[in-house]
């Protein structure tokens, strides 16, 4: 199963960005043995021009576009649930043996995803009440990632 992150905004050479892409490669390293490849990280951007409403559904679009054909999508959203590690990897796992071919993560920009999108998800995921810049939610992200990867491995990296 194709594991894909689609973002809102680019990632630079910052501290999380060199965050997400290692944890993206770590997972994309043990997770190829268990049947996932990827994440891999597909950064969109509305014109800068849009605003409000008109800005949202650029960014469903754009965010809509970046995810395989058939794919299971989870939002990140602060109105999502807040899944323990073990039932986040239990969920990918559940996506992967019922036959489906990826999986999008999806992370809005700074106004968050429409209503349209969150009709659409198969999943809304939040990580906590907080609100969190969305550079460190890609990191978190592929943090949670790799650390499923190792949980369906049964690697010692998460220790619960």
């Amino acid at each position: 199963m194709r594991l894909v992150i689609a973002a809102v905004g680019k990632m630079r050479a910052e501290p999380a960005g060199e965050i997400a892409r290692d944890y993206a490669a770590r997972a994309a390293a043990i997770g190829r043995n268990i049947g996932f490849s990827g994440p891999d990280i597909i950064e969109v951007e509305a014109p800068r021009a849009l605003a409000g409403a008109t800005r949202q559904a650029k960014e469903r679009d754009l965010l809509s576009d970046a995810a395989p054909d058939g794919a299971k999508l989870a939002l990140l959203d602060e109105r999502g649930k807040n899944l323990n590690s073990e039932d986040f990897a239990l969920t990918l796992a559940r996506w992967r043996d019922d036959g489906a071919p990826a999986a999008a993560f999806l992370i809005g920009g700074a106004d968050g995803h429409d209503d349209v999108l969150r009709r659409k998800a198969d999943l809304l995921i939040s990580f906590g009440a907080a609100t969190w810049p969305h550079l460190l939610v890609r990191a978190m992200l592929t943090e949670q990632l790799y650390r499923a990867m190792t949980i369906l491995t049964g690697h010692p990296y998460h220790r619960a």
